[in-house]
Formats: structure tokens, C-alpha cells, sequence
């Protein structure tokens, strides 16, 4: 099926979630795994989709709607692939969900309406505030939007360049958290966009290889089944870094 852009709709795996109000889905709630990237789109964007694609993974970006403004052509291109489109705020602003009400609705909306103009009417199902800095406010106000409030179980601090560089020793940290990590109905967390992403390339080159062949792990899109879910109040609590 093709939306109105004439691109395709993103893939639709069987979903059978209830999504209770002012919570956020903290896992998939199945045994599959749903890889997510955030910040972008960005200069890595491309990279992580010839990954997917070599690989037949189909995954979930959450865009940041400047960048979105600045190369629609890459939400295309993930639409074009088949991914799940998610709304990650105008400019990453960590401190939304804890402005007015109406702030929050305008940011999300305006994010929405440009991914919009690149991509006419393909489904934007879901919202994850910046840094995991959740509030009851910001996932209601992202539910009258249409929006489930996801959140992850897995960070690879891929964002962390301040503590572990670009290179060997990012990729290293990167492939060894998700290893360590990932388990059936894991949401991993991970960049396109927002920074030096090359590390972030260069671990999945190891990682999907491993996800699928190595750990039989099924990699899917979102939605998925019923989503294991808390409050915002606990997520946020347990956040205790912040990605940038």
C-alpha cells in the first residue's frame, strides 16, 4: 500500500498493543527486538539503511524535525525502505515535557507537520521525548496526537563520543553493551544523526550479523504485540544519563 506521497507505508508487523495512558512502552512485549535511531535524519542516515536493507531489517527512526527541514529526502528514503517513523521533538529539546502544555503540543505537532510535507501521509505512531526525560504532560499530550510514548531497555551510549571517542573504542563499547544487553522484546536504543554516528555504522556491521545469525534474535519494527509499559514518572527516574 503507498501513501499519499506515493511512497510506500512503513512495514506493519501483527500488533495487538493496548497502550494505557501516561505510560511508555519499555519493551516490545514479544520476543522481538526493535532497533530504534534517534537525532537524525543525518550524515550517517544512509549508512545504517544499506545496513538494514543487506540484512532484511526493518527498524524505527525517530527524527528530529529541523533535520527533517533540512534533507526531507532522507525520511523518504526510510519510508522507501519500509521503516516505522517516530516523532522526536523540533530540536531535542530535554526539558519539553516539563513546559506548558501547549508548548509541548506545538513542538510535536510542528515535528509532525514536516515530516509530513517529506513524507504525505505515512503513519507517525509513536513519540520518544529527548534523553528519556519523561513526564505524565508530555506522554498525554503525545497520546492526543496519535502517538505511543517509547521508551528502551537497551543504551549503547553510541551518543557518549565525550566519554568514548569515535573509532575502536566507541565501536567496542557499542557492540559490547548491545551484546551484553539484548535480550527477547528488547527496544535497543541507538544514533543516526546528532553527532559523529561512524562508530555507531561500524558496530552494526558486527551487530546484525550477530543479532540474527549468532543470537536468532528476530529484529522488527514497531508496533509489536503488547509493549511491557510504566509510568513516565519511572522512566524517568530511571534514566541516569541523558543521551544528547
Amino acid at each position: 500500500m503507498k501513501a499519499a506521497s506515493g511512497l510506500p507505508e512503513p512495514a506493519e508487523p501483527p500488533a495487538n498493543a493496548t497502550f494505557a495512558p501516561g505510560v511508555t512502552a519499555k519493551t516490545t512485549g514479544t520476543d522481538g527486538v526493535a532497533l530504534t535511531f534517534d537525532d537524525g535524519p543525518g550524515d550517517q542516515t544512509m549508512a545504517i539503511l544499506n545496513l538494514l536493507r543487506a540484512s532484511g531489517v526493518k527498524a524505527t527512526f525517530c527524527l528530529i524535525g529541523s533535520n527533517v527541514r533540512e534533507h526531507p529526502e532522507l525520511v523518504q528514503a526510510i519510508v522507501r525502505d519500509g521503516h516505522t517513523l517516530c516523532n522526536h521533538t523540533w530540536m531535542h529539546d530535554l526539558q519539553l515535557g516539563q513546559r506548558p502544555t501547549d508548548v509541548i503540543r506545538s513542538d510535536m505537532q510542528r515535528t509532525n507537520d514536516e515530516i509530513h510535507r517529506a513524507v504525505p501521509g505515512v503513519a507517525i505512531k509513536y513519540f520518544r521525548h529527548p534523553g528519556g526525560a519523561w513526564t505524565a504532560a508530555a506522554v498525554s499530550v503525545a497520546e492526543e496526537l496519535g502517538m505511543t510514548s517509547i521508551d528502551w531497555d537497551v543504551d549503547p551510549l553510541d551518543w557518549d563520543t565525550g566519554s568514548y571517542g569515535v573509532g575502536p573504542g566507541m565501536v567496542n563499547h557499542i557492540i559490547d553493551s548491545v551484546k551484553q544487553g539484548v535480550q527477547p522484546g528488547s527496544i535497543i536504543l541507538s544514533h543516526d544523526g546528532g553527532g559523529d554516528r561512524t562508530s555507531t555504522v561500524a558496530a552494526y556491521q558486527t551487530l546484525l550479523p550477530y543479532l540474527l545469525q549468532e543470537r536468532h534474535l528476530r529484529l522488527v519494527p514497531l508496533p509489536t504485540g503488547r509493549m511491557v509499559q510504566q509510568s513516565a514518572q519511572q522512566s524517568a527516574q530511571q534514566r541516569g544519563r541523558l543521551p544528547n
